[in-house]
């Protein structure tokens, strides 16, 4: 089986005492390829390092600018993020969203740095990986007032009508380590209901983990725990989850 972590922040420091073991483990479950998304600026340039570097599985990166780290950002990371994905031409632009759940955050400074974020996706042909919490329909407005080509909604927990939107909108939605819960029973629900064409499959690690190591570090190595949760929930074969949501993710990130 052939599988894609399509959010996974293997570039962060908690992975820097056994990143190489880390990967390897990855290949050995069947991971072809990493998608890495970036948080915030001072990050990009080792980001984008640890993805020129060969072996398998393959890391893909995302550059952009999260809204849960505002405090983090300046006006000119903008002009840089511009320049660079003119540069480096990342897979997408992301992480970058709405969180309307912290209530510290300044929601309009929120709002002015993912719309231009957006700005930089719609005219570089990108697609985008979006953090929503608490934000979903916000989200969903400025998608339809500067349209992408499409992208994921990370750690989808939105609502079936919600669900459809953003496919309409050329949108997958990324499920990851809570479908291993059985608690989570209304996103296994939701899991169940949307067509398989929606999915795609994500770990968030480090954080987000499944099930098995609850309280400890996630991995993207955990993938298939995600995978084998998804074909129980749709009573499917674990190749047709894989081949599925496999393709899906190449399909929305425009991977080869």
């Amino acid at each position: 089986m052939e599988l894609i972590d399509t959010h996974c922040h293997l570039d962060v420091a908690d992975f820097d005492a056994d990143r190489d073991a880390v990967r390897a483990a990855c290949k050995d479950a069947g991971l072809t390829a990493l998608v890495i998304p970036a948080i915030h600026a001072r990050g990009w340039p080792g980001l984008l390092e640890l993805c020129v570097a060969k072996g398998r599985p393959r890391l893909y990166p995302a550059l952009g600018l999260h809204p849960v780290y505002l405090e983090q950002h300046a006006d000119a990371d903008l002009v840089d993020l511009e320049r660079l994905v003119k540069r480096s031409r990342p897979l997408a632009i992301g992480e970058i969203g709405l969180d309307f759940y912290v209530r510290e955050l300044d929601a309009g400074r929120q709002q002015r740095l993912f719309e231009a974020q957006l700005g930089i996706a719609q005219d570089a042909g990108l697609p985008v990986l979006l953090h929503v919490r608490k934000a979903h329909d916000e989200v969903l407005a400025a998608l339809r007032r500067i349209p992408v080509c499409g992208g994921i909604a990370h750690a989808f927990n939105g609502s079936l009508q919600q669900a459809a939107q953003y496919l309409e909108l050329g949108f997958k939605l990324g499920f990851g380590g809570m479908l291993t819960f059985e608690r989570s029973t209304k996103l296994r629900r939701l899991a169940a209901q949307l067509p398989m064409e929606a999915i795609v499959l994500e770990t968030d690690a480090p954080d987000m983990t499944v099930a098995s190591h609850q309280g400890e570090r996630n991995s993207p190595e955990y993938l298939p725990q995600v995978l084998a949760a998804l074909a129980e929930i749709r009573a499917v074969d674990h190749a047709e989850i894989a081949a599925r949501t496999t393709a899906n993710a190449r399909a929305v990130l425009g991977l080869a």
